[in-house]
């Protein structure tokens, strides 16, 4: 979407240290119950107003007992572990290829090591403003730094992914009726199945969407983020579809929720908030009552505002995990560094992320 130098002392960002932070007295108490040191509570010595709280009587020591210390429980093991990567917006610049270069490097000594990457889109610089050749030459290189990963990757359509939207009415008219005008340019470079689509992958489902559309000729933007009736009736039929008990993580590149648009730019100059169809979901009340009907909807995953976000609304975790370019390869955007996010996901639906840096 819109537009992070690397910080001084690259780091990797826990999410739990930020959003889990009432977990804290539970991991205490549970330290305490695991412990196999706690000392006796000393004697009552003197006349009978020693003060030992709660009662005078010697509490026995581990040595004093035959009983076991309390066990402590293992911790679940994670069914998988995704890489999320989103905007790299690759050019034909030396630098956005160096840095990404050294981002895939980075993903792939990470430890444990992935067992797939998701993209959630914006693969290259810019698409939708440029002629053909351009947008193929982006492509290339794009295929050629992502050869660099010996594991899967699913992609998703991003709106500078995009062909021909943006361009001058003549020159759009010249090329709408080629079939790789809009999508079909990126659905051939990144050989997806279809715009949008699913799949499953170690007990979780997981679904693809295609959210940049066409807006109307009175926007800023020529594209907003929704989904269209085809798409929208595929994705009744899809939930539907899945079993109560499997977990379903959806990736999109628009937002479907998310709180940062509203901050990014002058959205409040009204006197009212005004958040942009092109930064989040025109439609995410309708997304909204659909997934509220089929709870293991868990995890929706997103890139687009180059910024990290964590909300959790009505039992959904919506992820937007930043920008593998940050600021378009300039730097840090709106505080949110150029990385890319490690995925935990769990047989219970639930996920751990931490943001690394590269």
């Amino acid at each position: 979407m819109h537009n992070h130098p690397p910080p001084n002392n690259p780091r990797k960002v826990s999410r739990r240290d930020f959003f889990k932070v009432g977990g804290f007295a539970g991991a205490s108490a549970l330290l305490v119950a695991c412990s196999t040191s706690n000392p006796a509570l000393p004697a009552a010595t003197g006349s009978s107003s020693s003060t030992l709280a709660p009662t005078s009587t010697p509490q026995p020591s581990p040595s004093m007992t035959s009983s076991p210390s309390p066990a402590c429980p293992a911790t679940p093991e994670p069914v998988l572990r995704v890489a999320h990567i989103s905007d790299i917006h690759i050019d034909l610049e030396q630098r956005s290829a160096e840095l990404f270069s050294r981002a895939l490097r980075n993903l792939l000594m990470h430890t444990p090591a992935f067992d797939m990457v998701i993209n959630t889109g914006d693969c290259v610089m810019d698409s939708m403003f440029t002629d053909f050749a351009k947008a193929q030459a982006q492509w290339d290189m794009f295929d050629k730094m992502m050869k660099e990963l010996p594991i899967p990757v699913h992609h998703t359509i991003g709106n500078h992914d995009v062909w021909g939207w943006g361009l001058r009415d003549d020159d759009r008219q010249a090329v709408q009726n080629d079939q790789l005008y809009g999508k079909g340019l990126a659905v051939t470079r990144l050989d997806i199945p279809a715009r949008y689509y699913s799949y499953d992958k170690a007990g979780w489902h997981f679904i693809v969407l295609d959210s940049t559309h066409l807006a109307d000729q009175s926007f800023f933007q020529p594209y907003t983020g929704k989904l269209d009736e085809a798409q929208y009736a595929w994705l009744e039929e899809e939930l539907a579809s899945v079993p109560a008990s499997t977990p379903v993580c959806v990736a999109s590149h628009i937002p479907i929720l998310a709180a940062n648009g509203l901050l990014d730019g002058n959205n409040e100059s009204s006197g009212d908030w005004v958040l942009p169809g092109a930064w989040t979901h025109i439609d995410a009340r309708r997304m909204w009552k659909l997934f509220w009907k089929y709870p293991n909807v868990k995890i929706c995953l997103s890139g687009h505002s180059h910024q990290i976000e964590d909300l959790r609304y009505h039992g959904i975790h919506y992820l937007n995990n930043g920008a593998v370019s940050g600021n378009w390869w300039k730097g840090t955007y709106m505080d949110s560094p150029p990385g890319y996010m490690s995925l935990n996901f769990y047989q219970d639906g639930s996920v751990d992320t931490e943001f690394i840096t590269y």
